[in-house]
């Protein structure tokens, strides 16, 4: 089974991802985890990142030529992208949602090394700027808008849910496909 975890910044992605992967017993990729990389390797923010691959998608790419080989080469595997929806169309495609508020909270109590946010105003910026800056982006390279819930098979709201319950509801709805 392929499974693709898409969702808002700070839904919980890279942690249910990485947790639904290690009980299905399955291999997981991150793409974020891969362009935060690239992104530390050049010495840039990852707001600054996604401001550059707006101008150049030689980096987006890479990451979605690796997704599609992934897809096309592989089986029993979760990835966590915002871009998973489009590069494995077979896949079991989850989005997890979040109210702006949660996602605030939840991005300044588990900051990521390369985040030095300290201010909520500043930390909602930065996460309804990157949104928007890569839905324009995808739509324009891959007529892809990420924020449609029709790309999706499975929509989960995460705003009051805890990782167990979480993972609880997304298997018992793959046991329903």
């Amino acid at each position: 089974m392929k499974i693709t975890v898409s969702g808002k910044a700070g839904s919980g992605k890279s942690t249910i991802a990485k947790e639904l992967a290690r009980i299905l017993s399955y291999k997981h990729y991150s793409m974020g985890d891969l362009q935060r990389e690239l992104a530390k390797e050049r010495g840039l923010t990852i707001e600054e990142w996604n401001i550059e691959q707006a101008k150049d998608s030689t980096t987006d790419n890479m990451i979605d030529d690796k997704m599609t080989e992934i897809g096309k080469t592989q089986d029993d595997f979760v990835i966590d992208a915002w871009l998973g929806a489009n590069f494995v169309p077979d896949a079991i495609k989850i989005w997890l949602d979040v109210d702006i508020d949660e996602a605030i909270k939840r991005r300044l109590s588990h900051k990521r090394e390369e985040e030095s946010f300290e201010d909520p105003e500043e930390v909602k910026r930065s996460i309804l700027n990157r949104a928007k800056v890569n839905q324009e982006r995808w739509i324009r390279y891959y007529d892809f808008d990420y924020l449609d819930m029709d790309n999706y098979d499975i929509i989960v709201d995460t705003t009051n849910l805890n990782p167990e319950e979480i993972i609880k509801e997304i298997l018992e709805k793959i046991k329903e496909k």
